[in-house]
């Protein structure tokens, strides 16, 4: 994470919607952001380490106890965030950042993180209506951290309502309007 291009670590948990964060880890990456993933172990039943690694052109983080690594990773990837972007952002995720409980990889470098966090809320209707969830995401709207808000529309759960994930150019213009437009990537023309 060496480059002078903004630094964005995505968390992905573990919800349907991750599908949809694929194409924001692509956006992302086209627009010249460098970017992280670090997903959790239920992210990775939905969407492999694999397809976001080849997505952002970056080792997936998936393990707090990674042997491999020297430095912390939770540690070092928040030091170096310039914008961390919680998407899917689950009630259960939430939940756990409101109160402090640091239990994985993404909820322990949430912890450790000086930069802006930035919430793409998914989940069922009734949840995100449900008092609780509103609750945590207050308290951490005063401390700081930012909320794209969930469209209406057809939801996983065969209904429709208020809790889908906004769609990839609407998460990205969020990030843009917080850090700047991403300076692009030059891509080689396709060989005929």
């Amino acid at each position: 994470m060496t480059s002078p291009n903004k630094r964005i670590v995505v968390g992905v948990a573990g919800g349907i919607a991750c599908y949809k964060v694929c194409d924001v880890v692509s956006l992302l990456y086209q627009r010249g952001f460098d970017v992280t993933v670090m997903m959790t172990r239920s992210a990775q039943k939905f969407v492999t380490p694999f397809t976001f690694q080849t997505l952002s052109h970056r080792k997936v983080y998936t393990d707090l106890f990674d042997e491999t690594e020297y430095d912390p990773s939770h540690i070092y990837l928040a030091d170096n965030a310039d914008l961390f972007l919680l998407a899917p952002a689950t009630a259960n995720v939430i939940a756990k950042i409101a109160v402090g409980i640091a239990d994985d990889l993404l909820t322990t470098c949430v912890l450790a993180l000086k930069a802006p966090l930035m919430l793409a809320p998914s989940m069922n209707d009734n949840m995100w209506n449900h008092p609780t969830v509103r609750t945590n995401l207050a308290a951490l709207g005063t401390r700081g951290a930012l909320c794209v808000a969930p469209d209406v529309g057809y939801l996983a759960c065969d209904r429709v309502g208020a809790g889908r994930l906004p769609a990839p150019e609407v998460i990205v213009a969020a990030v843009e309007k917080l850090l700047g437009p991403g300076p692009g990537r030059a891509f080689p023309a396709a060989k005929a």
